[in-house]
């Protein structure tokens, strides 16, 4: 019974000096915390200085590669078309170049000397009043725009890019309909022929300088 005694006496002691330990462990952990939270609250905006500075650095280690792999250029689309500094404008009435109208053969016809020139092709409208007077401000901004060769179609269209014409002789025109009133005048009939017309006109007044 003596030696069962000593036995229970020996394990409540060392059962008892765990908990001891245990509960120094607990007590200096509770006093390091202390000490953090108290330099934590007497040097808070040095703390949320670094913590900005911190996550500053992993976003830019982040974003940087890819910011820079966006920045380089890629290879050129060996499909996309390489344009000359050129441009040919068709000046159209209100009807523009839908299916059906006198416009829409035209505009096919630029579209294919664009694909033989790389001139780069683009078409207006005149809006309002379908006269010389009302679409002369449309051709002017044609010019403005510094078309290399101005086609038009239609009555009024027509009329305002032959007057136009004599005042401006190194702009070429392309006039579907119309008189070649100047040297720099190309005058295109209407017909089944107009797109292989206007395309034969547009390449030679992209290549022929001004």
């Amino acid at each position: 019974m003596k030696q069962v005694k000593q036995v229970r006496q020996a394990q409540a002691a060392k059962a008892a000096r765990e908990e001891q330990d245990k509960q120094g462990r607990y007590a200096r952990y509770r006093l390091r915390f202390a000490r953090l939270t108290a330099f934590a609250r007497a040097h808070r905006r040095e703390v949320w200085i670094a913590v900005g500075v911190a996550a500053a650095l992993v976003l830019a280690a982040v974003l940087v590669p890819l910011l820079d792999k966006d920045d380089k250029p890629g290879p050129p689309d060996p499909r996309a078309r390489q344009y000359k500094n050129v441009d040919a404008c068709l000046l159209t009435g209100d009807k523009g170049v839908t299916e059906g109208t006198e416009g829409a053969p035209v505009w096919a016809g630029l579209q294919d000397a664009s694909q033989t020139t790389h001139a780069r092709v683009n078409f207006v409208p005149v809006t309002g009043e379908q006269t010389a007077a009302n679409a002369t401000p449309f051709v002017n901004s044609l010019i403005q725009r510094s078309c290399d060769v101005v086609v038009a179609v239609g009555k009024a269209p027509v009329a305002a890019a032959e007057a136009a014409a004599k005042a401006h002789p190194k702009v070429r025109f392309v006039v579907v309909g119309g008189q070649a009133a100047a040297g720099n005048v190309t005058a295109v009939k209407q017909g089944d022929g107009v797109r292989e017309d206007v395309a034969r006109a547009v390449k030679q007044g992209v290549n022929t300088p001004g």
